[in-house]
């Protein structure tokens, strides 16, 4: 079992994984030689991945930043996300905590603050591990028990309980639907074995993103508390105005000038990803993926509609409703370039930071066309 170090500080990790480890829902119900076979069939999946997303998207991964693949079940993707996350955000939290220990209630903070969020990070990490099908991890440090990339980081987290619970809800043909999560998935550990500057890129504009944070300590623990109010259906009904679906986001902490251009950036790359991801998913699915078409209608319809009122009011207040403009965004762009300029015309947004897309492009990819190729074939 992972430790995260002790409990001082602004979070306490480990009470973190523990909460979110004993309010994690149980999956569906399933023996224990149906368990196994579903980990088997979604290994050989991810393995069947590799050759058809290398294939389509003709890009060659470099084996010395090749990352594992991992089958995990709930907790197990809490563990992952938690060392995820107390690596990307411990300069900030740092920061955080010197500014806390100068403040007239530093010493009351000290005492309760981290247990506090602990809890209530666990409480959001319990609801978001039963929605998860699979992830990339991009920063995620190596551990004992969640091995990462001898590089320094990044794995693929496939959760089991999650791809089995979706494919019965949408009532679609469990092979076919296996398949279909992996190469999603698949495409995004691609994206970053074989454009090794792409992860460095990204740490380097959170990083720089945090950097310009200047958050009260209480404020941040008021918007960790929100969430989990939220989901603990302890937020009035009369606090919620029209159009209101749960308050502020998180990433609403961002307000100046240099962290708004940041976040433009992070969300360009963002929607390139996400959207290159489904770009491939269909792209490939239909040779491989013999019911691709109704697996993409039936999660389609799933992905806009959401579960309840709690789904929309979370995703409003964890930036999750950009995430689903990403996947929509991002795709149009990858399509209209690919119609454009072909696959390896697209493929030139790999060769630096500096043919990624800008936000404006993703939204008007003749842009990007524009500003890459015909600059570089000099065009007037």
């Amino acid at each position: 079992m992972t430790s995260f170090g002790g409990a001082s500080g602004m979070v306490d990790w480990n009470l973190a994984v523990a909460t979110a480890t004993r309010l994690v829902r149980p999956g569906p119900e399933v023996s224990r030689d149906e368990a196994r076979a579903v980990v088997a069939e979604l290994r050989r999946h991810a393995k069947a991945s590799e050759e058809h997303v290398r294939g389509f998207t003709r890009l060659a991964t470099d084996e010395a930043h090749d990352t594992p693949v991992l089958v995990v079940d709930r907790p197990g993707w809490v563990r992952a996300n938690v060392a995820g996350f107390r690596e990307l955000l411990k300069p900030l939290l740092d920061k955080m905590e010197e500014r806390r220990g100068s403040s007239p209630g530093g010493a009351v903070l000290g005492a309760v603050g981290g247990k506090v969020t602990g809890v209530e990070l666990g409480m959001l990490l319990s609801f978001l591990s039963s929605r998860v099908l699979g992830q990339y991890e991009t920063f995620a440090p190596p551990t004992g028990d969640l091995p990462g990339s001898a590089e320094g980081g990044g794995r693929l987290l496939l959760v089991a309980p999650n791809i089995v619970h979706v494919e019965r809800e949408l009532d679609v043909a469990p092979h076919d639907f296996r398949l279909w999560v992996c190469l999603h998935e698949e495409t995004h550990r691609t994206q970053f074995t074989a454009v090794p500057w792409l992860r460095d890129h990204l740490e380097g504009e959170i990083q720089s993103f945090l950097g310009e944070t200047d958050v009260d300590p209480m404020t941040f623990l008021e918007r960790i508390r929100e969430a989990a109010q939220s989901l603990a259906g302890a937020r009035p009904e009369g606090e919620q105005g029209e159009g209101d679906e749960g308050g502020r986001s998180l990433v609403e902490l961002v307000q100046t000038p240099a962290q708004r251009e940041i976040l433009a950036r992070l969300t360009a790359v963002m929607s390139l990803l996400e959207g290159h991801a489904d770009f491939v998913m269909d792209g490939v699915g239909p040779a491989v993926v013999p019911s691709v078409a109704e697996i993409r209608e039936k999660f389609k319809e799933r992905r806009q509609k959401g579960a309840s009122r709690l789904d929309l009011a979370l995703r409003k207040l964890l930036g999750l409703d950009a995430k689903l403009r990403q996947y929509r965004d991002g795709e149009r762009f990858v399509r209209a370039v690919v119609n454009e300029v072909g696959m390896d015309g697209f493929n030139r947004v790999w060769t630096s930071p500096n043919t990624l897309p800008t936000k404006s492009e993703i939204a008007k990819p003749a842009d990007w066309v524009a500003r890459v190729h015909r600059k570089a074939e000099g065009a007037p």
